[in-house]
């Protein structure tokens, strides 16, 4: 145990210029007591353990990219309201010039 005491998290309230209660100061001391020791346990583990980025094993799900034919320029401006240009023309929607 980490014996984070009353006068401890005081001393961190003023450096961090936060107003804590007396009833705060005695939650506060268990919840940082209770933090320090759950991190110190890392350093219980074993220096052998190769690092991970994921606790399970994970693949790719998606399909492979593959090129397949889609609508010519023609076809999907076919049925557009306006085109101009080999474009699809909407309305302009900024008030300014480009």
């Amino acid at each position: 145990m980490s014996d984070i005491t009353r006068e401890d998290v005081a001393h961190l309230a003023r450096l961090a210029r936060l107003a804590v209660t007396d009833d705060e100061l005695d939650v506060f001391s268990g919840q940082l007591d209770a933090i320090l020791d759950t991190v110190g346990r890392v350093s219980e583990i074993d220096d052998d353990v190769p690092p991970t980025s994921h606790v399970a094993p994970i693949t790719n799900v998606l399909r492979a990219d593959e090129h397949i034919p889609s609508l010519d320029r023609e076809a999907a401006l076919a049925g557009a309201p306006a085109a101009e240009e080999g474009r699809f023309r909407v309305p302009r929607i900024l008030g300014e010039e480009l």
